[in-house]
């Protein structure tokens, strides 16, 4: 090499454009990377780890609020480009060993390639009227069977700057449902018309045939790579319920089933198509066995008059929307949730199962054929609950106790959500001459208590005289009453609020709150789950992106200063919303998707300690859901105790920094007096102005709150001198009647 100094200047100075280069590396589109990672099976947590970020910094990432600056850039692009190879776009993934009521076919499809060496096929791109468009091979959407690639996965983003009228569309050339009003015509979502086949409009098995033909092209992609694409959604309307020869009522109006001997379900039994064990009611599931040939067939259908949509997770008259408004509808929460496969409680849990499969295919080295294995995270099988977290009805309770036999504190777990009040005695002069009774709940509680909670995945072990260890997921036999406790808060450690008498079951998060506040915790007694993870941390995800993006479709973003926020949030009960005065006109299927997300997040997780249903069933038998791998009373118990102590910390900052006190608790809703009718008026502030730093802070984020309701201060003392919880009437009705 030359040793001349101007050649040695200009090689230094390419050297520096080539790093200046460098640390720009070409980076994929947010969703992209969202995607990638998500094809990959990755965690956010998993990401940040190995790039020695915050989990926060990957979300910033995925949603292009920020970028990643060098040296990350360069790494955060090589693993981009490593996963890009690994999940091209059009590339299908493997299927999970799984069917509705039905055996694993014997030949897993592992990365797309079938173990019968059936081809993968692309689906077609339908146009305006699908049907008349001629298509390749079927595509049905199978379990390891002959399978269509999965279409890449719809972004769900956290932040969109401005009012968006237009719901989201699904993956190019697939819609997910389609609303049937009698003609020969279906809705789908962006005003998309779906032309029938002859007699699809009137024939029940002719038209699951089309709902599972390439021309219909109805389906959703995977959640997970080891998951199975979303099965087809036919909603019917009440014109379609007649034309397809089903009643407008259901004469078994406790069961909600057409009987055995009707008509349409001996029309379906000769074509040989089968119902799932809930039978055919308002969400019944109809399909056939998967083989190796036929793979993965099944047709869920929706049927609006005999209430599949309830009123109070979809709102009054969702149900009575005209088709293409209920198409958009649907669409939106299929896109940014899951298909509807029953109510939204129903869909929560299978969403569960959606983001994290319990089996996977893999090959065994041994015999070299191909498998079910478990995935690693996810609940792989239903295990037995401990004594004390199982309900009354339970095989392993009614072993124990006699029917009639009441269980003490020392005997179940009792981890439930607030439900208090204070004693109207204790109220202080000063704040009865405040003027007002102001509520303020918190958004998403649910779900952001179940953000990075670490649960128990397999069975527990009793153990006795055990140490308290805080990260291990579990119930423990602890004695928490000698702790001191300020009738002005409820108590953390029970949902009534009153202080524990004695010896009581916790969950692991109640007694590691405990210990937080400075009390020792010595548990007598334990069940433990040493196999955990955070298991529902890609649930909380896909809903909290499903929330803000809605809640920023209406106008209501991060962005907002605290007084706009409570201008949006009460102009949107209204109709119209806006950031700085301006008033922008809702979507009208925006609404009704927001109260659905709710409803999913708090009807997933009452699901996983779901008790028996029916007028025959006998205490002390199993019961269908006992099947689960999600039934799982265990999680349902963690989730609403970190619900409940995030709540208390909040108060109990307030409490001791700014000497606010409640005087009134329900679920997450907590009530104060103020001297004025809005949360500003008595939420404290630092010297800065600033909301006091680990207390209640208003705004759009899981965890934040909003303003619940005003009520006046006589309104409020009264409600609690006649021992009635003012945080349920706060808004002027019964909120937990209402659903929320």
């Amino acid at each position: 090499m030359s040793n001349d100094p101007e050649q040695t200047t200009l090689f230094a100075a390419v050297d520096a454009l080539l790093e200046e280069a460098a640390a720009q590396d070409p980076l994929p589109h947010p969703d992209e990377r969202k995607r990638l990672r998500e094809a990959a099976g990755l965690s956010q947590d998993q990401i940040a780890k190995a790039l020695s970020v915050r989990r926060e910094t990957v979300t910033s990432w995925e949603t292009g609020r920020t970028a990643p600056r060098p040296p990350k850039r360069a790494a955060y692009a090589r693993l981009l480009e490593g996963l890009a190879t690994l999940h091209p776009v059009d590339a299908p993934a493997p299927q999970t060993i799984n069917a509705v009521n039905a055996p694993a076919p014997a030949a897993p499809t592992i990365n797309g390639v079938n173990a019968v060496d059936n081809p993968a096929r692309l689906a077609p791109t339908p146009t305006v009227n699908a049907v008349n468009t001629p298509a390749p091979s079927p595509t049905v959407n199978g379990v390891n069977a002959v399978n269509a690639p999965t279409p890449t996965a719809p972004p769900s983003p956290t932040r969109l700057p401005t009012p968006k009228a237009a719901p989201p569309t699904p993956p190019q050339g697939t819609t997910p449902l389609a609303v049937l009003t009698g003609t020969p015509q279906a809705h789908a979502a962006g005003g998309l018309l779906l032309d029938l086949p002859p007699k699809a409009a009137t024939d029940l098995p002719t038209l699951i045939a089309w709902a599972l033909s390439p021309d219909a092209n109805l389906r959703s992609p995977r959640l997970h790579r080891n998951g199975k694409d979303g099965d087809p959604l036919l909603v019917l309307t009440a014109a379609a319920t007649e034309a397809l020869g089903l009643p407008l009522t259901l004469e078994d109006r406790r069961g909600l089933r057409l009987p055995d001997d009707h008509p349409t379900l001996k029309l379906l039994a000769k074509h040989k198509w089968q119902l799932t064990r809930r039978g055919f009611g308002p969400w019944p599931r109809i399909y056939r066995p998967a083989t190796p040939t036929t793979g993965r067939q099944c047709v869920q259908l929706a049927i609006l008059p005999w209430g599949a949509l309830d009123p109070r997770a979809w709102g009054e008259d969702t149900a009575d929307l005209p088709a293409p408004e209920l198409a958009d509808l649907l669409t939106t929460y299929a896109t940014r949730v899951l298909t509807p496969r029953g109510s939204t409680a129903v869909t929560g849990l299978e969403l569960m199962t959606a983001l994290r499969p319990p089996t996977r295919a893999a090959r065994n080295p041994v015999t070299n054929t191909w498998e079910s294995a478990p995935v690693a995270g996810s609940l792989t099988r239903p295990v037995d609950p401990a004594p004390p977290e199982a309900p009354d009805e339970h095989p392993v309770v009614a072993a124990l106790y006699p029917r009639a036999h009441q269980r003490t504190p020392d005997q179940v777990l009792d981890e439930e959500a607030y439900d208090w009040i204070r004693d109207p005695q204790l109220l202080t002069d000063d704040e009865c001459t405040r003027t007002h009774a102001v509520g303020i709940d918190v958004n998403m509680a649910f779900a952001a208590a179940a953000n990075r909670l670490t649960v128990g995945l397999g069975p527990a072990t009793h153990t006795t005289a055990p140490r308290f260890d805080p990260k291990t997921p579990g119930c423990w036999l602890a004695d928490l009453s000698s702790l001191p406790q300020d009738p002005r808060l409820p108590s953390p450690f029970t949902p009534h609020g009153r202080p524990p008498t004695g010896p009581a079951w916790y969950a692991t998060p109640t007694l590691a709150y405990a210990q937080e506040l400075g009390h020792p915790v010595h548990p007598t007694e334990a069940w433990l789950r040493p196999d955990s993870g955070p298991y529902l941390d890609a649930w909380y995800t896909r809903l909290r992106d499903a929330y803000m993006a809605t809640m920023a479709d209406l106008g209501i973003t991060p962005a907002l200063t605290e007084a706009e926020f409570l201008t949006a949030m009460a102009a949107m009960a209204t109709g119209v919303t806006g950031a700085t005065g301006a008033t922008t006109p809702h979507h009208p299927t925006l609404k009704p998707v927001l109260s659905a997300i709710k409803s999913t997040v708090k009807g997933g997780i009452g699901k996983l300690r779901e008790r028996p249903q029916g007028a025959g069933y006998r205490h002390g038998e199993p019961w269908p859901a006992l099947e689960r791998p999600t039934w799982r009373p265990d999680i349902r118990a963690a989730v609403i105790s970190t619900a409940r102590v995030n709540m208390h910390r909040k108060m109990h900052k307030l409490a001791t920094a700014a000497g606010q006190y409640p005087i009134a608790v329900l679920s997450d809703c907590a009530v104060y007096l103020s001297p004025g009718p809005s949360p500003l008026d008595f939420l404290p502030r630092t010297p800065e102005g600033k909301p006091l730093p680990g207390g209640f802070r208003l705004g759009v984020s899981p965890g934040m709150v909003k303003h619940e309701g005003t009520q006046p201060l006589l309104w409020a003392v009264e409600m609690l001198d006649s021992q009635l919880n003012p945080a349920r009437h706060i808004k002027g009705h019964d909120a937990a009647a209402d659903g929320e």
